[in-house]
């Protein structure tokens, strides 16, 4: 199974401090997730270190850049990347949004076994799920096209929100082709230990016209 020490150790590399109720919370999701995952299939990922690195390290990567009292996880899937922040950020309320019913099974389990109280899991399509509040961040990780995640996700923000994509290696078609009033804030390469793969984090807010990036 997940070797707890190995995962404080990672996180520590990342500049990330964990307490013990968080670190034993994340192995236990991880668990969970190797539980579920011989009948749900929630995961490609079978082997726990993969998982590790895959999974929680990749998710928690992206904490420095959240911020706001509310995050909105587009196509959560098995809950990533909202549980492990949702652990590691318990001051923050953690929305998993997912239209899949066995994927939101899984997650409102997890939020139960893991006693996470700022978290509330939705079965819903992102696009019939619009309107009905607003969040200060927004983030996916791997959802969809950039200009098509944001399209779906604007009606969920407000003028201060950050717009966040997980992705592989840096998107340069898709920053060509975002609506004209959004704006690039930052595209941060990121370091997974333990991850031997591109990963960037989009950094997207309003704007009243499109920034050029890098010069493109």
């Amino acid at each position: 199974m997940i070797d707890r020490a190995n995962l404080v150790k990672l996180a520590e590399v990342m500049d990330l401090s964990l307490s013990a109720e968080m670190a034993d919370k994340l192995v236990a999701y991880i668990e969970l997730i190797i539980k579920w995952n011989r009948v749900y299939n929630l995961t490609a990922i079978r082997d726990p270190e993969e998982m590790l690195s895959q999974h929680l390290m990749d998710s928690l990567s992206v904490l420095p850049w959240i911020n706001g009292d509310s995050i909105l996880d587009v196509g959560s899937g098995a809950g990533l990347p909202g549980i492990p922040l949702a652990i590691a950020r318990p001051d923050i309320a953690v929305t998993l949004l997912d239209s899949n019913h066995k994927k939101t099974t899984f997650m409102t389990q997890a939020k139960l076994e893991l006693g996470l109280g700022n978290v509330s899991v939705v079965c819903e399509r992102v696009d019939a799920f619009g309107h009905q509040k607003s969040f200060d961040c927004l983030i996916s990780r791997a959802f969809c096209d950039l200009g098509e995640y944001v399209r779906l996700v604007q009606p969920l923000c407000h003028l201060n929100s950050k717009i966040l994509a997980m992705k592989g290696i840096y998107p340069y078609d898709e920053l060509l082709h975002l609506p004209d009033n959004i704006d690039v804030s930052e595209v941060i390469p990121l370091s997974v230990p333990g991850l031997n793969a591109k990963r960037h984090l989009i950094v997207l807010k309003s704007a009243s016209k499109k920034m050029k990036v890098n010069g493109l």
